[in-house]
């Protein structure tokens, strides 16, 4: 599947456009701040129903203006399909396939996927573990709907339980059978979670040891662990266990949502020990191993989005990254530069390459 078509109404910077886009390679030149991420952005949404960057959508309406529409016109094997996002201060979001407006915009994750390599995802290393565990549950909802599903129901039902530990917390009181309604939903969701997650675990290194392999000609040994409260105990004798404590703070110290991904170079924390080209590496190797992943798990080749690669990284692995890319393993790929005859030299010559200058928040075609 890939992207022929993009259009912005009110994005963010941009008040109107529409773009014909490539096949292959995409690529957006301009200074910095003219809004070239922004339009990968764009396309992120129109994948994950939300933005890479802001998770609040009215933050993502054109300053001055009431509303945003995205629409992208995708295409597989000579069928196309319309996906329209629109946003509008004080009312729903509104995500349509065709003419079809999803009532959850849970079922439209998996339908097109999106791989981003940006420089924020050094937040993976630097951010505490729920950004971590947001990352490999939106890996594992890609290609695992009943995944998702049962995550969304796990939280709700933690959300309860939180509610009534407060509640007691505030009034001084408690009662145990109360908290055992939630507990008994509560255990059969996280026991689902933690199984698909630690497959998921077993089966995804081995990939990502391959691809950070090829980056970095084998000098490292990278790997990640997965923590989690249910690995050594039955989960229903731990909340048991940690009651008094969950009374005293008044809410769920225990569970699925306290795991964590612990990531390592030559079996050190790669936080501490890893430099910021390792640390680089690294993330883009989660990321290509990541789409490897999700190409076989759902038999589709994702849209790669590469934000500022030359951040942190030498041209010796540009170069191996672009190598990988150029691959007929990989789809469709945009790619953010600043500087135009870098791109011109990567990809001289070849072919299915669109290249858009983007200056006064209007990208031109230029190649």
């Amino acid at each position: 599947m890939h992207l022929k078509k993009l259009n912005f109404i009110n994005f963010k910077n941009y008040e109107d456009f529409s773009l014909e886009l490539a096949e292959k390679i995409n690529c957006f030149v301009g200074y910095n701040g003219v809004g070239k991420t922004n339009v990968l952005d764009g396309i992120y949404y129109l994948s994950n129903c939300k933005s890479f960057f802001n998770p609040v959508d009215s933050q993502n309406i054109k300053e001055g203006e009431e509303f945003f529409v995205i629409e992208g016109v995708f295409s597989e094997e000579n069928q196309n399909e319309t996906i329209y996002c629109g946003v509008k201060k004080g009312r729903k979001k509104v995500f349509k396939k065709g003419k079809r407006s999803y009532e959850k915009l849970s079922e439209h994750i998996g339908y097109i996927n999106t791989v981003m390599i940006s420089p924020i995802d050094g937040n993976l290393i630097l951010e505490g573990s729920d950004v971590r565990r947001k990352y490999i549950d939106h890996i594992i909802s890609q290609y695992n709907p009943s995944y998702l599903q049962d995550l969304i129901k796990y939280n709700k039902v933690l959300a309860h339980r939180n509610a009534l530990l407060k509640q007691f917390k505030e009034s001084h009181t408690f009662e145990s059978s109360s908290l055992e309604v939630w507990d008994d939903q509560l255990v059969p969701l996280a026991e689902k979670i933690y199984a698909i997650r630690k497959a998921f675990i077993e089966g995804f290194i081995p990939v990502f040891d391959k691809r950070y392999k090829k980056l970095s000609n084998g000098l490292e040994a990278p790997t990640f662990t997965y923590q989690s409260h249910l690995e050594d105990e039955d989960f229903k004798n731990k909340l048991k266990e940690n009651q008094k404590k969950d009374r005293t703070v008044g809410y769920s110290t225990v569970g699925i949502h306290k795991d964590d991904y612990v990531f390592l170079l030559n079996d050190k924390p790669l936080k501490k020990f890893g430099s910021q080209g390792q640390q680089k590496t690294y993330l883009i190797a989660l990321k290509l191993a990541h789409y490897d992943f999700i190409s076989d798990k759902s038999f589709h080749k994702p849209i790669l989005l590469l934000d500022d690669i030359y951040d942190k990284l030498d041209e010796k692995r540009i170069k191996q990254l672009m190598e990988a890319v150029l691959q007929k393993s990989f789809g469709q790929v945009f790619i953010t530069d600043t500087d135009q005859n870098r791109l011109k030299n990567l990809f001289d010559g070849k072919e299915e390459v669109k290249v858009f200058q983007i200056a006064n928040e209007i990208p031109k075609a230029i190649g």
